[in-house]
């Protein structure tokens, strides 16, 4: 054990001693392995952030949730467009049904989802969301309010032309958001009273984009928007413990039961499942991760040559001190025990070089790009492993060279 601590202790100084007198040969070494590390802990943190920003967003859409719509959100192989567009609109009378006729179903609602212009007095937003929903929208997708309050029951009975607007829209329209309480916006021409302001939630790639739209109630909406131009969907929740594939069979009968299809009728709806979407889009970074990974292992290769080479010269250069170990009774496995260290230690330092790099574009990408990238603990030892191996695999030739050296030649020479 002392033995293998002071093996240990000297590698470290030589390594060190090569560093200070051999400057540009170790610093030329270590950017390649840094270069290599900071391509491959780069592009893997990089993905691995953006699946996972993406993934949460997709989350944000409701667990255990299945989206009903005209359209196959997976793009449908070997169905031509036509098909899906010819498809009967969904319709608010259907997610009643659903409620009424499902044993594993804890929320259903109708949602329409269209783009409209927005003002308040001279201030115009062009293009605003506008979802139009029933009550159970927020079981199903719950709201975060910075003030104010979600509709009551009897507004969604009565249709009233109460609104709740995102973040970004009242700060568009009135400045400082928490002013817009209260405040009369005109939507295509129908007046509605803002009773609630959403909190601010920030950039969102897939999910609900709160920040900048308006909620109103589907009885209002009617009067505003033509249900077969805005995109009607239906969004069912099941209870707890429910599978997504127990509660999609049934949503699939009960569907086919509310629109009278024959056994030898093909579904004229499609069944979009949040959790299957989740799963195509790992599956998808699958190959992205393969991908970065050979990028980066090639310049890691490129680094892997550098550290052989400064290990080649450096065993060249102690030959006689090799020679003396061995006369006084050194071992081989000392001998390729302490420079395949001095490898992997020459590896290590260029692998901390390059997860600084790795540091800095987590800096820049979450900072000034607004771009949130994690730098994990699992990605900090996985480079410390492929330093390791990247360390083994340069120096394993030149430390077998070593030990094998005949002491009297190597003192000789």
């Amino acid at each position: 054990m002392l033995k293998s601590i002071h093996i240990f202790q000297n590698s470290i100084r030589l390594t060190f001693q090569e560093l200070k007198v051999n400057k540009l040969r170790t610093a030329l070494s270590l950017t390649g392995v840094a270069f290599g590390i900071f391509c491959i802990i780069g592009v893997l943190t990089t993905v691995n952030s953006l699946e996972q920003n993406i993934q949460n967003e997709v989350k944000s859409l409701g667990s255990n949730t299945i989206y009903i719509d005209k359209w196959d959100y997976s793009g449908g192989p070997g169905r031509p467009i036509w098909k899906y567009r010819a498809r009967p609109v969904m319709k608010n009378e259907e997610a009643a049904l659903i409620k009424q006729r499902s044993l594993l179903t804890e929320s259903a609602t109708y949602l329409m989802q269209t783009m409209a212009n927005i003002s308040y007095k001279d201030d115009v937003i062009e293009n605003s969301t506008v979802y139009c929903i029933n009550e159970d929208q927020i079981d199903i997708q719950p709201i975060q309010f910075e003030s104010g309050r979600y509709f009551s029951s009897a507004e969604f009975t009565n249709g009233t032309n109460n609104c709740i607007i995102g973040y970004s829209n009242a700060e568009d329209l009135f400045g400082n958001a928490d002013r817009a309480l209260g405040k009369q916006i005109d939507i295509k021409g129908k007046k509605a009273t803002i009773i609630g302001i959403i909190k601010k939630e920030g950039k969102s790639f897939i999910g609900w984009d709160y920040d900048k739209c308006i909620m109103i109630n589907n009885k209002f909406a009617k009067q505003v928007f033509d249900p077969e131009f805005s995109n009607p969907i239906l969004i069912v929740k099941g209870k707890l413990n429910i599978t997504t594939n127990a509660l999609s069979q049934e949503l699939r009968g009960i569907m086919r039961q509310i629109r009278r299809l024959s056994p030898l009728q093909e579904d004229n709806f499609s069944l979009n499942s949040v959790e299957a979407f989740s799963k195509a889009i790992s599956d998808s970074f699958v190959t992205i991760n393969i991908v970065g990974s050979i990028i980066g292992g090639i310049s890691l290769i490129v680094g892997m040559f550098g550290i052989a080479n400064i290990m080649f010269v450096t065993v060249k250069e102690r030959t006689s001190v090799i020679g003396l170990k061995k006369a006084i009774g050194a071992k081989k496995g000392t001998i390729l025990f302490e420079f395949l260290l001095e490898a992997s230690i020459l590896c290590i330092l260029g692998g901390l070089i390059g997860l600084l790099l790795v540091y800095i574009l987590t800096l820049i990408l979450s900072g000034p790009l607004d771009f949130p990238v994690y730098l994990s603990a699992s990605m900090i030892v996985t480079t410390f492993i492929i330093c390791l191996a990247v360390g083994v695999i340069a120096g394993i030739i030149p430390a077998s060279r070593a030990a094998k050296m005949d002491p009297v030649k190597a003192i000789r020479s």
